[in-house]
């Protein structure tokens, strides 16, 4: 009975020791984690999105949450007056989820363009959804008062040819990106708004 509880007490401190030691890890490392994944995955497509704009959106950006997820909005604008915003969404691909980074026009409420930012799809058949130009920009100038799909599905998206679960997973994105828009509209406005002062 001695030798169990010693064993119980060893174990206990282990775990202990163990899960204070991951902890400080995962607290001493998520700040540059964060870092790498904006430099890396998100400001590429950020920039590509809103090529346009005077200021740095990496510099003007803010954070919501929504359903216990944290969303990071890039605020892109012209002359001083924020004009766009750029955040991501996420959709079911072939292999995984798709990352895709959505700019919208703040003025007139449609889609300036999309990136995809992370994915794990078939290189060479559903990997061409970041890399082909003429299908991501199908989505240019869309408005957000209508659903994004493929053509199949009664949508106005041309699916990539072999890659059909790819370019839906990509148009739910998209669809994940307006209800999330229109759900966060009035804190985006509100938060824009303090940026602009």
């Amino acid at each position: 009975m001695r030798e169990m509880i010693s064993m119980v007490v060893v174990l206990t401190v282990l775990s202990a020791f163990s899960g204070g030691l991951l902890a400080t890890v995962r607290n001493s490392t998520q700040d540059k984690i964060e870092n790498q994944v904006l430099k890396f995955q998100k400001a590429p497509a950020v920039k590509a999105i809103l090529s346009d704009v005077s200021n740095d959106p990496l510099q003007d950006r803010f954070k919501l949450t929504s359903d216990g997820e944290e969303i990071t909005f890039f605020v892109g604008k012209k002359d001083g007056t924020p004009e766009a915003i750029a955040f991501e969404t996420k959709g079911k691909g072939f292999e995984g989820n798709i990352g895709l980074m959505v700019g919208i026009d703040i003025k007139s409420d449609t889609l300036l363009g999309v990136r995809v930012t992370t994915h794990s799809e078939t290189p060479g058949v559903g990997s061409r959804a970041k890399d082909n130009p003429s299908y991501v920009s199908q989505f240019d100038g869309k408005a957000l008062d209508k659903g994004f799909a493929v053509k199949s599905d009664g949508g106005e998206i041309d699916a990539m040819s072999g890659a059909t679960i790819t370019s839906k997973g990509v148009c739910l994105a998209a669809t994940k990106a307006q209800e999330l828009y229109a759900k966060l509209k009035p804190e985006i406005n509100s938060q824009i708004a303090n940026l602009a002062n």
